[in-house]
């Protein structure tokens, strides 16, 4: 994908979540099923770092869970992060966990120096991956997880499943509402709308850059990035099949 269209995906992407920060957080209040099986199952104390934080109910969990060590969530939208900031400061903090929130650009290689050098027990990245455009982009990424992780270390993401539900697939939209050429994109990309209104604001059609994964697709990410794919289960949504979660091991 050549980096001009990434450019403008990210761009889209980013303008949504700017745009309809306080309305995503309401509908993102509770954790996936699948988020919660993870917790309960792969989940450990230690240092983990949460890709895409949105607005903190993952770190709400982990504080109700009583891990011990440290969790670090980083998002690109100041609305979410202020939101996580705020749920937060609803709990007290034990004294053997550090909870922190922070500014990320996943785009950026220099988004690693947050984590000060301390390597990671596990990472986890539920439902961004997808929104990251451009192939080489995505395994960049992972290429930078890979290497903040301690041998063996864990990442843990899932990545919709849109494909199996009728409403979501009856909200695809024409690239052209984006400006954006569809043979300059690859396959998987595809423009989601979304629809929610929050309290006292009038409803708006916001749109979203989704990249829908096939397993071989991932198989093939994990090895380029120095990952081994361990186990993997499906959950959420109705029918619970919506998400696809994957635990990777660091080689």
């Amino acid at each position: 994908m050549k980096d001009q269209v990434a450019e403008q995906l990210f761009d889209l992407n980013c303008l949504f979540y700017q745009s309809f920060g306080r309305a995503f957080a309401e509908t993102r209040r509770r954790i996936q099923p699948g988020v919660r099986r993870v917790l309960r199952e792969w989940a450990a104390n230690g240092h983990w770092l949460d890709l895409g934080c949105g607005s903190g109910v993952l770190a709400v969990e982990w504080v109700k869970a009583g891990f011990q060590g440290s969790y670090l969530g980083v998002d690109f939208s100041q609305p979410l992060l202020e939101e996580a900031n705020r749920n937060l400061a609803a709990f007290a903090l034990p004294h053997d966990l550090n909870i922190r929130f922070e500014y990320a650009d996943l785009r950026s290689d220099t988004w690693v120096e947050i984590l000060h050098g301390v390597l990671l027990d596990g990472a986890m990245m539920f439902s961004v991956l997808h929104h990251i455009p451009g192939a080489e982009n995505r395994l960049q990424i992972l290429k930078n997880v890979h290497r903040s992780l301690k041998p063996g270390g864990m990442f843990i993401h899932s990545e919709w499943q849109f494909q199996n539900s009728p409403k979501l697939m009856s909200r695809i939209k024409p690239w052209s509402l984006a400006g954006i050429d569809p043979t300059e994109l690859e396959e998987g990309d595809t423009l989601l709308d979304w629809r929610h209104a929050a309290a006292g604001q009038e409803e708006n059609q916001g749109l979203r850059y989704v990249h829908l994964f096939s397993r071989q697709e991932l198989e093939q990410l994990a090895g380029d990035a120095g990952f081994n794919i361990e186990q993997e289960f499906v959950s959420d949504g109705a029918g619970e099949r919506l998400g696809l979660y994957q635990l990777w091991l660091k080689c």
